[in-house]
């Protein structure tokens, strides 16, 4: 697994069920905004459904992914929230979204009321921290390669269909989402992802890619 910290803090059923009873759903399309840099850190979100990017913008307005998409069942805008003061990134739907909103008032309420929810959360915040260490050493010390082909393994296991002949990615990423997802330039990764797929390492189905050689692909990364 590439994510096996985050793995074993998941949420349980009864804990996601806890957090639903505090809030109540919405469900924004792809392409929504849902909170921007600026706005209060007022509350939580947990993802029933659909997939969520976070991001800064750079001086030049360039979108820069940093962390890593947030999948049905996780937690978003967590760490600001319990912090309190005004967000710095920006959270964007890049697919149509469900999703449970707890107000930090509430949120907090939940955590003192059931001291197992906090444990939990301060487990995946911690967890999370390793993630964001690890994605910057990623980013200084590989290539844009390595960078782009270890993105496509980790969207691959969060957001992919395993089929016959392959793991399909069932998200439409753009090749100017995976720039900022990896660091580099559109034609960077447009050059690149020609390079994956003639080696054969994926292959598009439509607008799909499909990881169909992930040995291969790996090898970009050592």
């Amino acid at each position: 697994m590439l994510r096996p910290h985050l793995e074993r803090v998941a949420l349980d059923d009864i804990e996601k069920m806890l957090i639903r009873q505090a809030g109540s759903t919405v469900h924004y399309p792809k392409g929504h905004v849902i909170f921007a840099a600026g706005d209060m850190a007022d509350r939580v979100y947990l993802i029933e459904s659909g997939w969520v990017k976070i991001y800064r913008l750079s001086a030049d307005g360039r979108r820069v992914t940093v962390g890593s998409i947030r999948s049905p069942g996780e937690l978003m805008g967590l760490a600001e929230t319990l912090w309190g003061g005004e967000r710095t990134c920006f959270a964007g739907a890049i697919s149509n979204v469900s999703l449970v909103v707890v107000r930090k008032n509430k949120f907090e309420e939940l955590l003192a009321t059931h001291p197992f929810l906090a444990l939990k959360v301060a487990k995946l915040l911690g967890a999370r921290m390793r993630e964001a260490e690890q994605i910057i050493q990623e980013m200084v010390c590989w290539q844009a390669p390595g960078r782009l082909a270890l993105t496509l393994l980790k969207v691959g296991e969060r957001c992919g269909v395993k089929t016959r002949d392959g793991i399909k990615i069932d998200l439409l990423l753009t090749h100017e989402e995976l720039a900022s997802m990896v660091g580099a330039s559109r034609q960077t990764v447009t050059t690149l992802l020609n390079t994956f797929k003639q080696e054969k390492s994926i292959a598009y189905e439509g607008r799909f890619i499909k990881i169909i050689d992930p040995e291969r692909l790996a090898r970009w990364i050592m």
